[in-house]
């Protein structure tokens, strides 16, 4: 049983042709591979399925496909997604970085250049090292994603537990203000006060001494506690 046999896949292509073609190339991978006919569609079959993985075109009827990824990055901001795309234009491509697309090809689709992007993808979601140490007796369970001090689960909401995942995520780093509204707040509009009441909030939960800032910059996990 390879890595791949355990994934979900969800594909999301308008055109009848390259759907069919993609899904005989690459479908037999995967445990599952769901295919959707536009952006709407795969909105509701992410919901219904929630997949691994999901790879889409950009243009697409009723919903399109950076419309369609920002939805599925409201609602699992962690899951992996491929943006296949016969545009190259800068302006397209800022957009699908903006979403928070993971991977972006070019048409026409070389098989072995998308499997590839998957293998790496899949590597990270299949990592073994689920439980993440930071020190201080405090991990962070990314299967289950829950933070964890000396065993017991700290209840976190789910705004507090992207805010833990992007600073367990760059470990050993500072993670800038703006970087932090785009992840946890989706570029809403947000101020710094707010900010400063809602660490305050995740402090009373975590300890003081787990997260540090430095004024007007960013946080970082204390890992020296």
């Amino acid at each position: 049983m390879g890595k791949l046999d355990s994934l979900t896949v969800l594909f999301v292509e308008d055109e009848k042709e390259l759907r069919n073609a993609l899904m005989s190339a690459i479908g037999d991978e995967f445990g599952k591979f769901i295919v959707a006919i536009d952006g709407d569609d795969g909105l509701k079959k992410f919901k219904k399925f929630k997949p691994d993985l999901v790879i889409t075109d950009i243009l697409m009827p009723i919903k399109d496909g950076l419309e369609m990824a920002k939805g599925i990055k409201e609602i699992s901001r962690e899951t992996p997604i491929i943006v296949l795309s016969a545009f190259s234009e800068k302006d397209r491509l800022l957009k699908a970085i903006d979403v928070g697309i993971d991977k972006y090809l070019i048409k026409p689709i070389d098989p072995d250049e998308l499997m590839l992007s998957i293998n790496l993808l899949a590597d990270e979601l299949l990592s073994v090292d689920k439980i993440i140490e930071l020190g201080g007796g405090y991990q962070f369970d990314k299967n289950k994603k829950v933070l964890i001090k000396n065993t017991e689960i700290i209840p976190l909401t789910k705004k507090e537990l992207l805010f833990i995942s992007i600073l367990v995520r760059n470990l050993g780093v500072f993670v800038l203000h703006e970087e932090i509204k785009k992840y946890v707040w989706t570029n809403k509009n947000v101020t710094d006060a707010a900010i400063r009441t809602f660490i305050k909030r995740v402090r009373e939960k975590t300890g003081k001494e787990f997260i540090k800032n430095i004024p007007g910059l960013g946080y970082k996990i204390n890992s020296d506690i």
